[in-house]
């Protein structure tokens, strides 16, 4: 007969061999959960891609057999009946989308427009692989190459570019985002209103990513900043403190979201970090889904400031060596402001050695052109006002 002892030994060794089985199962549980996960959205894609691939098809087959056969327009209302016939269980050949199709088709096969594109790719986009990648497309395989990319979104987001988008090379930039970043068409259809676009090439983006991350992780923290935010969508008509700007946009935190980009994730706002016996707090803060990392944001209602780049430097240090997980990337600091000198920017984050990255917002859209110089500047509006003149 076992001792008391004995008995609490055997007892304590059971529940640890318990507790040891119950962790086991649920690694090997969460590890095949994300597989069937992976696998399914794998699987999407997959048949999304061959979909997409046979649309393509249809519309050049409507468009070849119009021009070489004289065919009019009544074969595709034809050509519907008899497809839905043949597969009734399948949906998608109705007389509207086959013209979809066709438009589809139609629209990415002129080569003398995406040549043109092509050749003014560097102002689209700043990836420095995607520039090297088309640039090398040639006239027999620019079809071709549109045709692969067509197929990487599905076709309602497609449609969606079509109807809403003219511009060749802003097709393009939309295609490549939401390929890239994975938008629902809901997040398309607000960086196509907000003119996510026309923002990317109005000014450069101001950061020391390529010094700060390496190549590759650079290159994906500079596809998700931009240069400009858009929070129009707060409905600020006045000057506001910080504080309210971070209340207004923790109110419509979605909306937020949405103009920040997908694979946001926000974790809170005034986030404390302690360091010895002082308190600091970020106004911000978000992880990213594809980055893996934390991402801070600091809001400054005035003028970028170069002390501004040191103090979110400090809170980058004080996050990588407190919060930063394991597998995670290094921390990024966004700090948005109203105005920014980008060759002040560019200083100010000379020496410093974690991501950094400044943009502006608008809290009102640009004024057309037929407006500007006939209303006064902020500058003019505060000495009109008597406001002190900030001090640089």
């Amino acid at each position: 007969m076992p001792k008391p002892t004995e008995h609490k030994t055997v007892q304590a060794r059971s529940m640890i061999s318990l507790d040891t089985t119950k962790d086991n199962y649920a690694n090997w549980l969460g590890d095949l959960k994300s597989r069937i996960q992976s696998a399914r959205v794998s699987a999407a894609r997959a048949v999304n891609r061959e979909l997409l691939l046979l649309y393509w098809d249809i519309g050049h087959g409507i468009v070849e057999k119009q021009e070489m056969l004289g065919w009019g327009e009544s074969v595709i209302d034809r050509l519907s009946r008899d497809l839905i016939k043949a597969f009734p269980e399948t949906n998608g050949f109705s007389a509207r989308n086959l013209r979809d199709m066709r438009r589809l088709f139609v629209s990415y096969s002129n080569t003398e427009i995406w040549r043109q594109v092509v050749a003014k790719l560097p102002a689209v986009s700043n990836s420095k692989k995607r520039r090297q990648s088309v640039a090398k497309i040639v006239d027999s395989e620019i079809t071709e190459t549109l045709r692969h990319l067509v197929a990487k979104i599905p076709w309602g987001h497609n449609l969606l570019i079509l109807n809403k988008v003219e511009d060749a090379a802003e097709r393009l930039y939309y295609l490549h985002a939401t390929a890239q970043f994975g938008w629902t068409r809901k997040v398309l259809l607000n960086q196509i209103k907000a003119g996510a676009y026309e923002r990317s090439l109005a000014a450069g983006k101001a950061h020391n990513f390529p010094a700060a991350l390496p190549e590759d992780l650079a290159e994906q923290a500079e596809e998700a900043l931009k240069s400009s935010y858009n929070l129009e969508f707060l409905g600020i008509g006045r000057a506001v403190k910080e504080r309210e700007l971070e209340n207004r946009l923790i109110g419509q935190i979605k909306d937020f979201i949405l103009e920040l980009g997908y694979g946001f994730c926000f974790i809170g706002r005034q986030h404390r970090l302690a360091l010895g016996g002082k308190e600091y707090f970020i106004d911000l803060l978000f992880y990213h889904r594809f980055l893996k990392c934390l991402v801070a944001i600091e809001l400054k209602i005035g003028e970028f400031e170069p002390e501004f780049a040191g103090k979110m430097d400090f809170y980058l240090n004080l996050l990588n060596e407190k919060e930063r997980g394991p597998e995670d990337n290094p921390s990024i600091g966004i700090i948005l402001c109203a105005e920014k000198d980008d060759v002040e920017v560019e200083f100010a984050l000379k020496t410093k050695n974690n991501p950094i990255g400044v943009a502006e917002y608008q809290l009102k859209p640009t004024l057309p052109k037929e407006l500007r110089g006939k209303i006064p500047s902020p500058k003019e509006l505060s000495q009109a006002l008597g406001l002190p003149e900030k001090k640089r």
